[in-house]
């Protein structure tokens, strides 16, 4: 157990702020405890707060594993012209290059970004068309020895062909036979009827749901308009993709307005990725007649949800309709996703710790505009992840961070190599 003494507790969903000293049990299920002092047990583990804040850890709605040893790579062999050039000559490219040392790395270092920006869980969306048996359950196990929770999925597509495609089902059934996740399919405009078909009927077996990208440029839908007639969320749904509160439409910028009344009246999620849009240029997001379900991710392009929301609210002046509040709602709406799907790993003992030495008053009125205009991932100094102490001061104490950084970089260069 951990003892955390003298801190100011913010409760995150009330903001209610508590200075006081409490235990945290360690376990996917863990909670926090107010106890006397005489019933502290005397192997507990004591962190000094003084000065500091404590609140919920952070969560991520959308990331990709396989885009950690992107960084600095080779420019691609053409300069891509638009959205499916950039998958074309950039990522298709790149995960068709990976092996499982260069998945174990990307891994091992996404979770050690995770933890060192506050997030404990993510929830990532994988391709590796060449090393698919195995994949998912290598990069459980590289989150597990950093200790980020997860909820994984493969990224199903035909666009390998049909036993690359088969080779993604099955990874996906048997990976969720011993573990929580999702069934991942990459975008419509890549998954044909029979596989978008098999998908769902696997997810209905699995009681699990869809996790896939949806409308994230105009060429999807142009592409579902001409080869089925149909609009993508009208697709998806006509296949049950969105009759599972376990689903997750990643991205939703190119919908109609008979698109955005699909989602909103099903139960699925919405996961909305402002950055990764400015970066590809495929538009901007707008919650406009979608509902209250949406939640933030970085779609792979960094592990800072912090980050992630500055940028979803400063965007969302000109294109959207978010403030204060709707954008730490969004935030925090991760929770929500995984809580309501009965998903284990995001309990209360999920906690950051922030050295926050605010010029300014900080109180449970004002704390939104702290968030939004003060607290970054600088200021963060302890995490805790399932009741254990991943990150103390700053530094990773899970496993030997230097070590890793220098395996991926070799693993980095070998990826690169073989995308020239």
């Amino acid at each position: 157990m951990i003892l955390l003494k003298n801190g100011t507790y913010i409760d995150w969903q009330t903001l209610e702020f508590n200075q006081t000293d409490f235990i945290v049990e360690e376990g996917r299920d863990g909670k926090i405890l107010f106890p006397s002092k005489e019933k502290i047990p005397g192997n507990t583990e004591v962190i000094d707060c003084s000065g500091k804040f404590i609140t919920k850890s952070f969560a991520n709605g959308h990331h990709h594993v396989y885009s950690a040893l992107a960084r600095g790579m080779n420019a691609p062999k053409k300069n891509p012209e638009n959205f499916p050039e950039i998958l074309q000559y950039i990522w298709w490219n790149l995960d068709k290059s990976l092996d499982f040392d260069m998945i174990r790395s990307s891994a091992l270092v996404t979770a050690i970004a995770c933890a060192k920006n506050g997030v404990t869980f993510v929830i990532d969306h994988h391709a590796s068309p060449f090393a698919v048996k195995g994949s998912l359950e290598t990069i459980a196990k590289a989150f597990d020895e950093v200790g980020v929770g997860h909820l994984l999925c493969y990224e199903i597509s035909d666009r390998d062909g049909s036993v690359i495609a088969q080779q993604g089902l099955d990874e996906t059934a048997d990976y969720l036979a011993k573990r929580q996740g999702l069934v991942g399919l990459h975008a419509s405009f890549t998954v044909g009827d029979l596989t978008l078909n098999q998908a769902v009927d696997l997810a209905v077996q699995m009681k699990s749901g869809i996790h896939v990208h949806a409308a994230e440029d105009k060429s999807d839908e142009d592409h579902c308009e001409l080869n089925y007639k149909l609009r993508v969320i009208e697709r998806f749904a006509n296949a049950g993709v969105l009759q599972f509160p376990k689903t997750i439409l990643g991205h939703c910028i190119h919908l109609d307005e008979f698109e955005r009344s699909l989602v909103d009246k099903s139960p699925a999620w919405v996961v909305q990725n402002t950055e990764s849009n400015l970066n590809n240029k495929v538009g901007h997001f707008s919650s406009d007649g979608i509902g209250r379900k949406i939640m933030l991710g970085t779609d792979g392009m960094h592990s800072d949800m912090l980050r992630s929301a500055k940028t979803a609210f400063f965007s969302g002046h000109n294109y959207d309709s978010i403030d204060y509040v709707e954008t730490y709602r969004r935030f925090r709406n991760v929770h929500h996703y995984l809580h309501s799907n009965g998903f284990e790993g995001d309990a209360e003992n999920n906690l950051v710790v922030l050295d926050y030495d605010s010029p300014t008053p900080l109180t449970k009125t004002n704390f939104l505009g702290h968030f939004l205009f003060g607290i970054e991932s600088r200021h963060i100094t302890h995490v805790i992840s399932n009741g254990k102490l991943i990150l103390k001061n700053g530094e990773i104490t899970t496993v030997n961070e230097a070590e890793i950084l220098e395996e991926s970089r070799l693993q980095a260069k070998r990826l690169w190599d073989k995308m020239r």
